[in-house]
């Protein structure tokens, strides 16, 4: 009984905050895609790479739920095998897991909101400007290939991404802390 509650803690409690994470950061991101293939519809596929970060997070959940689960032991003879050390030790795992990748989620669909809207206007404000007959240096667009901007998005999402990958980590290290009960002092009956 006590085994069954601890796997639907588990799965009922931490990950779905990976899943919301991932789900939040994947609809913001998809907010600032759509608005941005509005004006450019040529960097769609270019600005696709937040949807992938955020997707990756519910992911990062499935991996400490099924590990977790393995290590969840029913009682032998009637001695619970499974220590309240680990119970907790487990429940860190699961909460860091889901909330690291709840606050990956909300950076990456903040930031790639804003910045793949923001790539879209610095295309669109290049191709007017070449329109209108501009060939000099206006703004650092005409020389350069303006990636600029995508670059430094990318990169905000890596690190914004780093932020999940920090929680498993954390959660892969707790998920491996074992206490053995010995001694009939330390064994609990039912």
């Amino acid at each position: 009984m006590c085994e069954f509650l601890a796997s639907i803690v588990l799965l009922t409690l931490f990950f779905p905050l990976t899943d919301i994470g991932g789900a939040y950061g994947t609809a913001k991101a998809g907010q600032g895609i759509m608005a941005m293939g509005i004006r450019s519809p040529e960097l769609l596929m270019k600005n696709i790479i937040p949807v992938v970060m955020a997707g990756v997070l519910g992911i990062y959940g499935l991996i400490v739920a099924v590990i977790l689960n393995g290590k969840i032991t029913s009682p032998v003879a009637q001695v619970i095998t499974y220590s309240q050390f680990e119970g907790f030790a487990h429940l860190a795992a699961g909460l860091c897991c889901g909330f690291a990748s709840l606050a990956s989620g909300l950076a990456i669909g903040i930031s790639a909101d804003a910045g793949t809207r923001a790539v879209g206007a610095q295309s669109a404000m290049a191709a007017s400007w070449k329109k209108m007959g501009f060939s000099g240096d206006a703004g650092g667009q005409a020389g350069g290939s303006g990636d600029a901007l995508f670059v430094g998005t990318v990169l905000i999402q890596v690190f914004a991404g780093n932020l999940g990958l920090y929680g498993l980590i954390c959660a892969l290290i707790l998920s491996q802390s074992e206490s053995s009960c010995s001694g009939d002092a330390y064994n609990n009956y039912y």
